[in-house]
């Protein structure tokens, strides 16, 4: 047994259990009396009280004047928490306990982190794609993720996961999810995404199912423009609110709102989601029974403040019943327009008290009672540890997925002569250095994204000479996008090799991105590996070899010929 492996386990697991016996559960946590909330509420005055519906931006990539904005507004403002986006973990560990020693009352500390630390920060553990674990069919597996994911958050000493993304993907062409999705199914959505924010919840993670109602069919980034969904209510009832209303039913602390115009929840035009009361209040509180915290998406983004700038989106989205107000583009306004709302009255006092008490609760169960400072020792190996690349591995072997060909086409036969050929790189690939140990008489052939024309005739001349073929396809951009940059060249050769006996392609990107490569299907043998990481590289070579036996599943229909839930196993 490898102890070191055992020990970072078991200490995850008890970590896991020990918060989750301290503080219990957040839902019902919420609504008991609580002497700590009562006390630092009447401690405030009624600014204080405001301040902590706002979560400002932080970094620590944008020098010591960026910093000290941020601390001036910490001071000044009494804002309740901060969202970190990039820098190092080291510097952000650093920086939440200077913050925090500036803050009255003790901040939350919030991060993007669907696929991990690693999603914002440099020299951090990253986890597969949400698209990719959407292919595993253990959802204990996603469960532990979860797990190991908190462990990370929690050891820099944040509180907050705005994760998981609970949309539906099934638009292809989605600009903004797409990747971010457990895929098209909406079953298989809700299922991990609540392993998955159980795992985080378990672990002490206040986390968010986001982006609510639904943000999987657009085609416009609500980063850049405010997207409509035309949907019927009917249809949102069914598809959409589905995985939502399971993750409410299972106990999930946050809700995240979208930025989208919705005819059917709310007629007033131009108005995104998340300033609509009958969306936010009306939907997800009354209707739905959410009881937990309601955030804002990001208020700089274009979706919302298109139409209602200057403060005016923080305060509408303040009346429509949200609990948190993240990345306002003018917090101080902001607040000013929401005391001079509840001086007239424009919201009970009653639901405003309920509203801060609710987010102090919050601050409670995360432990911020009894806050302590962050250790910025050994951070780097701790979140780095051995065990989370080898569970990276783990779940990338659960994930690997074969749509085209059985056991013996994989494997081919190891002495035939072999040309290992991958696509879209300008260096030899994890994938061909492993599977050449295993084809003694092999050569590595290198294509990239739009070789000249005479370059890919005179390797395809070259590739005659061999008995059969081996390609991996790779998209190295930083996200996978649903279509290749490839040449219209380059996509004629995977054609052309694929039309060959005894070539088996694997799919390093997007799986969407099959859908552009005409041709592909009729490789003797396809696997989709779904991003570029090395993990997947190694997965792909091992179901090759025999090694492991292919679990993973289509989370996502590609075009007639590979759709949801497709996946052979041999």
């Amino acid at each position: 047994m490898n102890i070191k492996k055992y020990i970072t386990g078991l200490g995850i697991c008890l970590l896991a259990q020990g918060v989750f016996a301290q503080n219990g559960d957040f839902i019902g946590s919420l609504s008991r009396q609580n002497a700590w909330v009562d006390s630092v509420y009447k401690s405030m005055s009624k600014k204080e009280r405001i301040g902590q519906l706002f979560y400002v931006r932080a970094h620590t990539n944008k020098g010591k004047m960026y910093e000290d904005s941020v601390a001036k507004v910490i001071q000044e403002e009494h804002i309740g928490g901060l969202v970190f986006f990039q820098g190092g973990p080291v510097r952000h560990a650093n920086l939440i306990n200077n913050y925090q020693r500036l803050s009255k009352v003790p901040l939350l500390i919030a991060m993007d982190g669907e696929w991990g630390l690693g999603m914002r920060l440099d020299s951090s553990t990253s986890y597969p794609y949400q698209m990719t674990l959407g292919a595993i069919q253990d959802n204990n597996l996603i469960y532990k993720m979860g797990q190991m994911i908190a462990f990370d958050f929690k050891r820099l000493g944040l509180h907050i996961n705005f994760a998981p993304d609970m949309d539906i993907n099934n638009n292809p062409n989605n600009p903004v999810i797409n990747y971010r999705s457990f895929g098209d199914n909406k079953y298989n959505v809700a299922q991990k995404g609540i392993a998955y924010f159980k795992g985080m919840q378990d672990a002490g993670l206040i986390v968010f199912a986001k982006h609510f109602p639904g943000h999987g069919d657009t085609n416009v980034d609500s980063h850049y423009d405010l997207p409509l969904l035309p949907f019927t209510r009917n249809r949102l009832d069914s598809l959409e609110e589905y995985p939502f209303r399971q993750a409410i039913a299972a106990g999930i602390s946050g809700v995240m709102i979208a930025h989208m115009n919705i005819p059917a929840l709310d007629t007033t035009q131009n108005l995104p989601s998340t300033l609509s009361r009958p969306i936010v209040t009306g939907l997800l509180k009354d209707s739905l029974g959410f009881k937990g915290i309601v955030a804002s998406d990001a208020m700089e983004m274009k979706g919302v403040t298109k139409f209602f700038p200057k403060g005016e989106a923080d305060l509408r989205a303040f009346l429509a019943g949200n609990d948190l107000i993240e990345l306002s583009e003018n917090s101080k306004l902001a607040a000013k327009l929401i005391l001079k709302a509840i001086r007239k009255k424009r919201i009970t006092s009653e639901e405003f008290e309920a509203k801060i008490k609710k987010l102090l609760a919050a601050k409670y169960w995360a432990g911020l009672n009894q806050y302590k400072p962050t250790s910025p020792l050994n951070i780097i190996s701790d979140i780095n540890r051995p065990a989370a690349s080898q569970f990276f591995q783990q779940l990338s072997d659960a994930a690997i997925t074969v749509v085209k060909g059985d056991a013996h086409i994989m494997g081919q036969d190891p002495l035939k002569k072999t040309a290992i050929v991958s696509i879209g790189v300008d260096r030899p690939t994890v994938f061909q250095k492993e599977l050449s140990k295993w084809y003694p008489n092999s050569m590595i052939f290198l294509v990239g994204k739009s070789n000249p024309v005479n370059e890919l005739k005179q390797m395809l001349l070259s590739l005659k000479k061999f008995d059969q073929v081996f390609i991996s396809i790779h998209d190295m951009r930083t996200r996978p996008q649903s279509k290749l940059d490839y040449s219209s060249d380059v996509r004629l050769l995977i054609a052309d090799l694929a039309s060959r006996p005894n070539c088996v392609t694997s799919v390093f990107a997007n799986p969407y991105t099959i859908a552009g490569l005409p041709g592909i299907e009729k490789s003797s043998g396809l696997l989709v590996g779904y991003q570029k990481d090395d993990a997947l590289q190694r997965s792909a070579v091992k179901v090759i070899t025999g090694v492991i036996k292919p679990l993973g599943k289509l989370p996502v229909t590609i075009n007639t010929y590979f759709t949801t839930g497709m996946g052979m196993r041999f």
